[in-house]
């Protein structure tokens, strides 16, 4: 099968009265592609990912358009928005314990959640939440699946919220932060799993992520995000070996680097609140290489090798 695009975000904008969240956001996501969605807290990340299924709250108002297999959701009835969710978009929540329901089982709920998209009885549900528990290498399954998430140990939990997201077979996976929680060796399971079984069943997967490590180890493409702006797109050896934009370079240099006793060089004062529409970059006020032009007006995407980045001077292309 070769690469197919089955989910494609172009110029989103997310508002929350005159807060900003998001303010022109454009990507896409092929069969099997993994592709992580970066930045600091309040770049906009979940803000995209939750305004891709619908899962924005009342005050939000959202523009621009979101195609899943060419087919709009921005504007679609509640209806619409409830069967892409699960059937055709998994969401994968950040807080495992609070995403499960206390009061009822995991086998439950994974039986409640493929029955709802697809004509399946209780039995041949709960048989089929016993194998995708198994199929994420689960030792006992039955045992999960009568289990409530107090239960449960952190990494358990978030296999059962993987399975929850999986169960009815969707295409495209969002995974909203689903290693912060864990400590490292779980962390690794965790995304080993994840990746094995979308490639397996040729799904995308969205990586939501402030873990550059993770973005390093899983994923193809990486869309940075600032501000609510794509800071810069660009495969993961590209971004990692080139990075364009003087924010992703600043990301790396604050990263811990192996084998080196140099200081971390933290990126200075915070992150922007963008309140009505962006008219200049937003990564000004900290960039070492702004210029005037970077105050006046929002940079264009510009294109170079493997990268797409807005950036009136971006790092390594020096006039």
């Amino acid at each position: 099968m070769g690469s197919q695009k089955l989910l494609e975000v172009e110029n989103l904008c997310i508002r929350y009265g005159a807060l900003t969240a998001v303010s022109s956001v454009s990507f896409s996501v092929s069969n099997k592609e993994v592709v992580g969605l970066v930045g600091e807290s309040g770049a906009g990340k979940s803000a995209t990912a939750k305004g891709i299924i619908g899962l924005l709250p009342p005050i939000a108002r959202m523009s621009g358009s979101v195609r899943y297999r060419g087919e709009e959701l921005v504007g679609a009835s509640r209806a619409r928005l409830q069967k892409a969710r699960g059937a055709q978009i998994g969401y994968i929540f950040q807080d495992a314990l609070t995403a499960l329901d206390p009061v009822r089982t995991v086998g439950v709920q994974l039986v409640e959640a493929l029955r709802v998209h697809k004509p399946v009885s209780k039995r041949e549900a709960w048989q089929a939440g016993e194998a995708l528990l198994e199929e994420l290498k689960i030792r006992d399954p039955r045992r999960v699946m009568n289990s409530y998430a107090h239960e449960l140990s952190g990494g358990m939990r978030q296999r059962a919220i993987i399975a929850l997201a999986l169960i009815a077979e969707p295409e495209v996976i969002i995974a909203d932060e689903v290693t912060s929680a864990l400590d490292v060796t779980v962390q690794r399971k965790v995304l080993e799993i994840l990746l094995r079984v979308c490639s397996d069943r040729g799904a995308g997967l969205i990586m939501i992520t402030h873990d550059l490590g993770v973005v390093a180890q899983t994923c193809d493409r990486v869309i940075v995000l600032y501000g609510g702006i794509v800071a810069e797109d660009a495969d993961v050896y590209t971004l990692f070996d080139h990075p364009r934009h003087p924010y992703t370079h600043a990301l790396m240099r604050s990263m811990p680097r192996v084998g080196s006793d140099a200081p971390f060089e933290p990126i200075p004062g915070s992150a922007i609140q963008v309140f009505g529409e962006l008219q200049m970059c937003p990564f000004h006020e900290r960039c070492a290489k702004a210029g005037p032009d970077c105050s006046a007006k929002l940079p264009p995407v510009q294109t170079y090798g493997g990268s797409q980045f807005r950036c009136f001077h971006p790092v390594g292309l020096e006039q």
